[in-house]
């Protein structure tokens, strides 16, 4: 499942961090702790030169080293003076790194397999002194890979703890969506009305499922006005059909011919409400952005009885087309309720312009401006259909219609002023 494979990816993400954020430490720690035990190997090495140089002195003459009677000292620790041995027993695969430190007259450092060398200049009046000391690191980098193995099973197991969190953790996230799906997969198709409710979110994953649940009843909501509407308008155009289907058959009954007149007048009815629907569907898919609301409003009057009282080169942030396809039905509707006048005007406010339709009929009652908008009422002979169809055409092209009660028909709509385009 998709699930399933995010959760291996966070997972395998959690691990890849742990094993470089613990292999960093690794190194890190490692290199400094070499150099914290090369730092103790010279100091030991410097102290055990010192301890060796302060029983440096010289005796009828001679360079001697007084208080050495330490065999174990004699194999870690050797005094030159003037160029021979004096005190200590130099192994035999050393003598030759030794001997060139002791006549080097300068105090430096050198390595010989696992053993640190140390050379020491001792101040001697009259002769040339040296002391060279052996530090063993043998126990120093057994401590270091100790220390290093420690350090990666201790890595180790923090990986392995950083992954099984991880995976407890993201499983618990993640039943929030294994329940969501499950629930998805139960519904099947034909269950729009079913919700997550998962209650009160602890998470984003309960706010998503939330936010969903809100999006699926926007979308039953749209379904079901669309529904209503089908059957609405399903219920208005068997009206004139049933008109067309009578005359016809009375007509082959009595064998006159039917008369054109009503034929005419159903048949446009049922254009009118098929333009209507056209319209709707077209506004949707749109893609113009940008008209002149003169003309448009010309191309929607058609010739027809209508006052146009518009600003010049007015221009508005939506196709032609829609702007036909929004005035016509009011139009229409106008010139079917008034008594002698319709008229359009317009104003511009901020960013958008106002569009009035109006006309001299009775207008709107008050406690109807919002039922005018459903399909199917109608306040006269039409079929109920141009105002909400006007609605959803205004809802696609994102511009705001409603119906005032002010004594006369009115209606306004307010579309985006094109200025207002980015």
């Amino acid at each position: 499942m998709a699930v399933t494979g995010f959760r291996r990816r966070v997972v395998a993400l959690t691990v890849l961090t742990a094993t470089a954020v613990v292999a960093i430490l690794v190194v890190v720690s490692h290199v400094l702790l070499s150099r914290v035990t090369d730092a103790d190997a010279h100091d030991l090495a410097r102290t055990r030169a010192d301890v060796i140089a302060a029983n440096v002195t010289t005796v009828g003459g001679r360079v001697v080293l007084t208080e050495n009677s330490s065999e174990a000292l004699d194999e870690v620790a050797w005094v030159y003076a003037d160029g021979r041995l004096i005190d200590g027993n130099v192994p035999g695969s050393m003598v030759e790194r030794v001997e060139a430190l002791a006549g080097s007259g300068r105090s430096q450092t050198a390595t010989v397999g696992h053993y640190l060398l140390y050379a020491r200049e001792i101040p001697v009046d009259g002769h040339h002194a040296m002391v060279v000391v052996r530090v063993d690191l043998t126990p120093y980098e057994t401590s270091e890979q100790h220390s290093l193995t420690l350090s990666l099973l201790l890595g180790g197991i923090a990986v392995l703890l950083a992954g099984g969190v991880a995976h407890l953790v993201v499983r618990r996230a993640l039943r929030v969506v294994h329940e969501m799906v499950a629930l998805a997969d139960d519904w099947g198709h034909h269950q729009p009305g079913r919700r997550f409710d998962l209650g009160v979110p602890r998470d984003e994953f309960g706010e998503l499922g939330q936010t969903l649940d809100r999006l699926l009843e926007r979308v039953d909501n749209a379904l079901t006005d669309e529904r209503r509407l089908t059957d609405e308008i399903a219920h208005e155009l068997r009206t004139p059909l049933t008109v067309l289907r009578g005359e016809a058959q009375l007509a082959q009954l009595s064998g006159e011919p039917v008369a054109p007149e009503a034929v005419l007048n159903e048949v446009d009815r049922l254009d009118a409400a098929i333009t209507t629907l056209l319209r709707a569907a077209r506004a949707r898919t749109d893609t113009g952005t940008r008209c002149d609301l003169r003309s448009a409003t010309r191309q929607a009057i058609a010739g027809r009885p209508v006052e146009v009282g518009l600003p010049a080169k007015t221009e508005v942030a939506v196709a032609s087309d829609v702007v036909v396809s929004l005035l016509a039905p009011l139009l229409d509707n106008g010139l079917r309720h008034a008594r002698s006048r319709v008229w359009v005007t317009a104003r511009v406010r901020g960013g958008t312009v106002v569009v009035d339709v109006l006309d001299d009929g009775p207008g709107f009652d008050p406690a109807e401006v919002d039922r005018v908008f459903e399909a199917g009422v109608t306040g006269g002979d039409g079929y109920g259909l141009g105002l909400p169809v006007v609605r959803r055409i205004a809802a696609s092209a994102g511009v705001e219609v409603r119906a005032i009660a002010d004594g006369r028909g009115h209606i306004e709509m307010t579309l985006p002023a094109a200025e207002a385009v980015t």
